[in-house]
């Protein structure tokens, strides 16, 4: 018997499918989205959501945010900006046991602060970092697993562009998922160092001592780091302070980014333009799984597959906290397959409602689903930024990063279920801010 939600299965499975062919998650989604409501609501209804929802999403001020925050991040990486965040850190810490790969995650925070990307922070600190650390005759499993764990924190410490999907699709506000990333961010800043220092009691030969410097040097280093540290403070504290909107705050880093770079003559007229061009592509990326994403929306809504969803966990009768522990157990495991995106644009229309109607606050289960997302760029098989370290280190196996990111995972685990027992982690500066 054909029904709603036996059409709506099959768009889920073929999507799966497409998926898994190495479609692209935006042209997946377009092909399932509009053959969906095709069939369910006729071609005119299609053709018509396709256009209105294309001018909407593309004429929409909110999205601003992304260009110039990708800018921001192109800029600060090609101008050596992030190289200078590392060797402060570096210069500080850098002498005890550990101390490269905390100065690692610490330099991935800070870059995570500018660029929103968990790839591009991944990739970034893992062509700085890495030669350090096999210089210094780190273990190959620590040096490659702390710089995959630690480019996960470019998704959830702001500006990340997961928040701004997460805020399209349900339509929440930006400023208060961007504040309500920046304490759970530095809260998992702050464990990846634990499972750094706890690594190096056990297997003190993991992360050998690196060479002393000098309080001078200390001090030129954290000098040479002063501007973008400034950058940071002045975007994510113009959002909380009430001086900037996001879109605002978001020209005003990436216009200083740039100011710096001129007046210290690190960044040239190509340099510029090759920061212009990556962050256009960049855009263009997450502007097509948007408006994808509002095809596969209202498809889902046809398909009545929410409500069918809604129904089966209603009847497990789950208390509110088994509902949410069971929402993101599916998150995690969906994040060994899906990439992030992928499952944001699915599952949302599925159990966003169901967290409403469970008076869930949509903030806090933001930071929440973003987290999961975070695990899933470290998990097996799909993991996508083990292999984008892999790519920087092709002499070290995939089986060696994998299992040195065993203990950062874990240490997401804990994050996450000390978010779910204090939900004021999340929402203590977004309630400070808009009362």
């Amino acid at each position: 018997m054909i029904t709603d939600a036996n059409i709506g299965l099959v768009g889920i499975l073929t999507l799966f499918v497409l998926l898994a062919l190495r479609i692209p998650v935006a042209f997946a989604m377009f092909v399932v989205g509009f053959f969906g409501i095709w069939t369910l609501n006729g071609l005119n209804a299609a053709t018509s959501l396709l256009a209105s929802e294309t001018f909407t999403l593309a004429s929409s001020p909110e999205l601003v945010v992304v260009p110039l925050f990708i800018l921001m991040g192109n800029v600060a990486s090609i101008t050596g900006m992030s190289r200078r965040l590392y060797d402060a850190a570096y210069a500080v810490i850098g002498s005890v046991r550990g101390g490269l790969a905390s100065a690692t995650v610490i330099g991935c925070g800070g870059f995570a602060a500018l660029s929103g990307s968990s790839v591009a922070s991944a990739l970034t600190m893992g062509k700085v970092a890495l030669a350090q650390m096999d210089r210094f005759n780190y273990d190959s499993r620590l040096s490659t697993g702390v710089v995959a764990a630690g480019g996960t924190l470019g998704i959830l410490i702001p500006p990340s562009t997961g928040f701004v999907i997460y805020a399209i699709l349900t339509e929440q506000s930006i400023g208060r998922l961007f504040l309500a990333g920046v304490l759970p961010g530095l809260l998992l800043l702050g464990l990846f160092v634990v499972a750094v220092t706890l690594i190096c009691l056990v297997r003190p030969a993991f992360g050998p001592a690196g060479p002393k410097t000098s309080l001078p040097e200390k001090l030129r280093a954290m000098l040479g780091a002063g501007p973008i540290i400034g950058v940071i403070l002045l975007t994510i504290g113009g959002i909380y302070g009430g001086f900037f909107s996001p879109v605002e705050a978001a020209a005003v880093g990436a216009g200083a980014v740039i100011l710096i770079g001129i007046v210290t003559r690190s960044l040239s007229l190509r340099d510029l333009w090759l920061a212009s061009k990556d962050s256009v592509v960049t855009t263009a990326t997450v502007m097509l799984i948007l408006i994808a994403a509002h095809l596969i929306n209202p498809f889902m809504a046809l398909s009545h597959i929410p409500t069918a969803v809604g129904d089966m966990i209603e009847a497990l009768n789950l208390s509110t906290l088994g509902v949410l522990v069971l929402i993101l157990g599916i998150y995690i495991v969906l994040g060994c397959f899906l990439e992030g995106f992928a499952m944001l644009v699915l599952t949302l229309p599925i159990f966003f409602p169901i967290i409403l109607d469970l008076g869930i606050d949509p903030i806090w289960f933001g930071v929440l689903v973003v987290l999961a997302l975070e695990m899933g760029l470290i998990s097996p098989p799909v993991g996508l930024n083990v292999f984008i370290v892999k790519s920087v280190a092709p002499n070290v196996s995939l089986g060696r990063i994998f299992a040195g990111v065993v203990p950062f995972w874990l240490m997401m685990l804990i994050c996450l279920a000390i978010l779910i027992a204090f939900p004021q982690i999340s929402l203590f500066l977004p309630n400070t801010m808009f009362g």
